[in-house]
């Protein structure tokens, strides 16, 4: 993760138990900053994966894991102690958990691995959104450009709403091409969206994979990391790390690139 942390883990699988063991040994530590997970949240997530390799119906309810053991350290990043700070643990550090996993069966590349948090306000006006990116390659397809990738339910508002409500301006929102890792299946790119401010505002970001691509498996090349920036009215620029705030006067910009997904296999030569 950008933050330096690292979620590590391996599968295990006995056929004739008909069961498996998702072992997270090996994962940082509780972490200083906002990026824990509460086990609660480690545990969706290997859910949410077991559920989407399965062909059958299974219903929704606490006997999915039964066959399952969730091996997560105690005051691990995954697992921390009360008292820890978690507010990003579900919409970032899942998307990593996620994306472990899918990488450990060898089904899926990593994808964009971040929710993409921009929220924007002032004593008027509040907004919240997360921003798509791409998803990961497989074995039998590329990924996908531009879509809510693993732990995101959300949609964008519409364009048309989003200025008839707020003072900001949508001045792009499209496709990052070249951005998703190469292969012999492709990774799906990020988007670009900038947002310009018509009044004075402050603007957040709470993101990951600005400093650490989204990986390519099975030789697969990874994909472009994100960005983010802030484009004065006067012209300058000043660049943001994966989590950052900035005051936002009237006729500046706040440009995000999501990241692609990861590529999946070689490519023929």
């Amino acid at each position: 993760m950008d933050n330096g942390a690292a979620v590590k883990v391996a599968i295990r699988i006995d056929r004739a138990a008909r069961s498996a063991v998702f072992d997270f040994t090996g994962t940082s530590g509780q972490l200083p900053d906002n990026f824990n997970a509460p086990r609660s949240i480690t545990r969706a997530a290997a859910l949410y994966v077991l559920r989407t390799l399965i062909d059958d119906a299974i219903p929704m309810n606490d006997g999915c894991l039964r066959p399952v053991e969730l091996v997560v350290p105690e005051g691990s990043m995954l697992n921390p102690k009360p008292g820890a700070a978690v507010v990003a643990g579900n919409v970032e550090t899942s998307q990593v958990v996620t994306d472990a996993l899918f990488a450990a069966t060898g089904r899926l590349a990593p994808s964009q691995g971040t929710m993409n948090n921009f929220t924007f306000g002032n004593e008027r006006y509040q907004y919240y959104e997360t921003i798509c990116g791409g998803s990961g390659a497989g074995p039998d397809h590329d990924g996908t450009s531009a879509v809510q990738t693993h732990m995101t339910n959300s949609r964008l508002t519409d364009p048309e709403i989003l200025e008839t409500r707020l003072p900001v301006r949508l001045d792009r929102f499209a496709i990052r091409r070249a951005s998703g890792g190469a292969g012999r299946r492709r990774g799906g790119d990020g988007v670009e969206r900038r947002v310009t401010f018509l009044e004075p505002m402050r603007a957040n970001m709470l993101a990951n994979r600005r400093r650490i691509a989204p990986r390519g498996i099975c030789g697969g090349d990874d994909a472009q990391p994100g960005r983010n920036w802030v484009e004065r009215s006067d012209g300058s620029r000043e660049e943001l790390g994966a989590t950052a705030s900035a005051d936002m006067r009237p006729g500046d910009a706040f440009v995000i690139l999501t990241p692609g997904g990861g590529g999946f296999g070689e490519e023929a030569e």
